[in-house]
């Protein structure tokens, strides 16, 4: 078993990443902190750090449990780390779920009906003062 490994192949090998480059990206853009500072994408880890991942809205917190750099199927996970996030974090994630439609990622596209019509009834006319009969009086 290995002592250390790369922190851009540890998060891709661990699943945490889709691809290796966007693993090595999330690095180069300050996403990737191992005790509150940025690390790079050659930074080595061992076993027993805690390395956070911020992936909007909240920061996922891993303990390492094995340092590998090949990729390994699903159900081998639990061996190679531990999910130490805390619960705050989580109601983050459910807080922006349920607010989605108030703040839309760009490029989603456009509101759905449904996403329109929760939307205007949330933002009441009446609330901004204006009147729908006085609009086209002369």
């Amino acid at each position: 078993m290995q002592e250390t490994a790369r922190i851009d192949k540890w998060l891709w090998a661990a699943r945490i990443f889709k691809t290796r480059s966007i693993a090595a990206d999330a690095c180069k853009n300050g996403r990737v902190t191992k005790g509150g500072v940025n690390v790079k994408p050659s930074h080595l880890i061992k076993v027993g750090e805690v390395v956070n991942v911020k992936k909007p809205p909240i920061t996922y917190s891993y303990k390492v449990l094995k340092c590998i750099e090949q990729r390994v199927g699903a159900k081998l996970i639990p061996e190679v780390y531990e999910n130490v996030t805390s619960p705050k974090q989580y109601e983050l994630l459910e807080m922006s779920r349920i607010s989605g439609f108030v703040d839309r990622a760009r490029g989603t596209g456009r509101p759905t009906k449904k996403d329109r019509r929760a939307i205007d009834s949330f933002v009441d006319p009446l609330m901004f003062g204006f009147d729908d009969e006085d609009d086209f009086d002369d």
